[in-house]
């Protein structure tokens, strides 16, 4: 009796088959890879579903309604337009809120500036307010 020997590899592992020429052995050996290869597809399949459920999940107008595959992808696309053009504005809305803070800044340090060389004073209840007009004429 003639015997061979194959390696056959998958994703994970090398296996040997014995193959003596019996049709019976290659059938059984065939079943087998099939029924490998449909389990790996199976799996395949199930991790494309969970993501698909994820995603679904991820987006508020969806989450935990049941959805078409199409209308996931179009609401998380409809999702990510509308988060990116939300954070565009708030982006624009730092911008302007640090903008007025340095302008705020400037006018403190301006203010505190005139005061130190005494352009303005302070009353009783610690204000700031210019000098009263003594009647002089500076011109």
């Amino acid at each position: 009796m003639d015997h061979e020997y194959t390696k056959c590899f998958d994703e994970d592992r090398e296996v040997d088959v014995d193959s003596d020429g019996d049709d019976k052995s290659n059938m059984s050996t065939g079943l087998s890879k099939r029924s490998h290869h449909n389990a790996l597809e199976r799996k395949r399949r199930d991790h494309i579903k969970e993501s698909f459920n994820g995603l679904r999940d991820s987006v508020p107008s969806l989450q935990g309604e049941k959805a078409s595959r199409a209308q996931i992808l179009n609401k998380a696309t409809e999702y990510i337009q509308d988060m990116t053009n939300r954070n565009t504005g708030h982006k624009e809305d730092i911008d302007n809120l640090k903008r007025q803070n340095n302008q705020l800044e400037h006018r403190i340090h301006a203010l505190e500036k005139a005061k130190r060389e005494g352009l303005f004073s302070t009353n009783q209840s610690g204000n700031m307010q210019e000098p009263m007009d003594t009647g002089r004429d500076s011109s």
